[in-house]
């Protein structure tokens, strides 16, 4: 029997849905949202689950799409994800850029982040047009909004890949940029390391701010004893002297460890393991550079997101 795939939908109820929302303070919104949830799960410690979701919000706003906050909290002894939803049609202040329209009260068992994770790709992707956050705040009732949402691609899939988890490039490096033009992008954006394309937008390899390091400073000067020649760093003097005749072909590497959009979160765990790094290329179907993932960022997606 082929199993039947579940979407945010199958998490919801009537009953925790809240229409025509007047407040402005998103913290009399979350109120309501946690009292609701106690009518209908009276076992529920709604203290502590708001003390839990209060705290995470202090760290890390869940403002997750334009017009859309999700509260939310890993906890104990749940044996289902429990969700409460707020229609707000002017919007209430949440901690964001933007009012929140629709704010997701999302509370899930400690022991299963797979699903945890899940649940919160799936709410992006649900709303990560604008528009949809626009209409459903505007929702007159419970059913109008189950009727919206079920008809809307928010499938839960059966685990968390490397697409659900990468995020976009800061810059790209052509291969026929100069190490200059390198340089000044690894500047801009603070990033460690950047992918290459050529003219197509085929990748060819990857620029770190290590493989400038080394460039300088080659291999043999490594293994010299006394620094002190180099002490006015004149290794680095000469490559930037050269920096804008020499292209950024002539220096990247084009042997590399990546891993596909599609490929399951635990293999990039996996990876990050076993080849020591703390951040790795995402590329597409194609071979194309489609984001990355670092370390920083999937331990917190897996551990406290």
């Amino acid at each position: 029997m082929k199993d039947q795939r579940r979407s945010f939908c199958d998490f919801l109820q009537l009953n925790n849905i809240l229409c025509g929302i007047s407040a402005t303070d998103g913290k009399e919104v979350l109120s309501d949202l946690m009292a609701l949830l106690k009518q209908h799960v009276p076992d529920l410690d709604t203290d502590f689950a708001r003390r839990e979701v209060e705290s995470r919000e202090a760290l890390f706003p869940t403002m997750v799409a334009p017009g859309l906050a999700v509260p939310h909290a890993r906890i104990s002894g749940l044996a289902e994800p429990l969700t409460a939803v707020a229609c707000i049609p002017e919007g209430c202040d949440f901690g964001g850029s933007s009012p929140a329209r629709v704010m997701v009260l999302l509370l899930t068992p400690v022991d299963d982040p797979n699903l945890h994770l899940q649940l919160l790709a799936a709410l992006a992707k649900a709303f990560e047009d604008p528009a949809t956050t626009e209409k459903l705040s505007r929702c007159l009732s419970a059913k109008d909004f189950m009727a919206y949402f079920s008809g809307s691609s928010s499938d839960i899939a059966d685990y968390l890949t490397a697409k659900d988890l990468m995020e976009p490039f800061p810059a790209l490096l052509q291969e026929t940029d100069s190490l200059l033009d390198a340089i000044g992008k690894f500047a801009v954006t603070r990033s460690e390391e950047l992918p290459v394309i050529d003219n197509s937008g085929d990748l060819r390899g990857v620029l770190s701010l290590t493989d400038l390091l080394e460039y300088s400073l080659p291999a043999h000067l490594l293994w010299l004893e006394d620094l002190s020649p180099m002490y006015r760093l004149q290794p680095f003097s000469d490559m930037l002297k050269t920096a804008g005749e020499t292209k950024v072909a002539d220096v990247m590497r084009e042997e590399f460890v990546r891993a596909e959009t599609d490929d399951p979160a635990v293999k990039l765990a996996k990876i990050f393991l076993v080849e020591k790094l703390s951040r790795l290329l995402i590329v597409d179907r194609l071979g194309k550079p489609a984001g990355v993932v670092t370390l920083e960022h999937f331990s917190a997606k897996l551990f406290w997101d």
